[in-house]
């Protein structure tokens, strides 16, 4: 890991080709907060392309429309979702039709890291 950011409404793990996102318990995920997501990635992986990985272990709401907002963050070439419920897995495969680019959703965070790791690499070969 190369930081961490306990943040009001997240913990935010930044590593060498992904980002993991934990929101904290109640919180309603809009704008703004894909400006403040931009700001870490901007600083942390200005022209590296980057997965985000939102590892889903508390129940929180995803307003949709926020995914519009998070595919103009250019480094931000994928995201992965880890559900720990089927009701999480139901509202992320919603979500998905929100998001143009890459959104796969996994059954555990190792899986999702693995999948990431993969995929940056895979796009700074071509």
């Amino acid at each position: 890991m190369i930081k961490h950011y306990n943040l009001k409404d997240a913990d935010v793990y930044i590593f060498d080709n992904y980002i993991i996102n934990q929101i904290r318990e109640g919180v309603t995920i809009e704008a703004p907060h894909d400006k403040e997501l931009n700001q870490i990635v901007q600083e942390h992986f200005s022209g590296q392309e980057i997965v985000y990985i939102s590892n889903r272990v508390k129940s929180y709401t995803v307003d949709p429309l926020i995914y519009p907002k998070v595919e103009q963050i250019p480094n931000i070439v994928a995201i992965a979702i880890v559900p720990k419920t089927d009701i999480m897995r139901q509202n992320a495969a919603y979500e998905k039709n929100f998001y143009d680019k890459t959104f796969e959703i996994f059954d555990t965070l190792n899986e999702a890291i693995v999948w990431a790791n993969k995929l940056v690499m895979a796009e700074s070969d071509e």
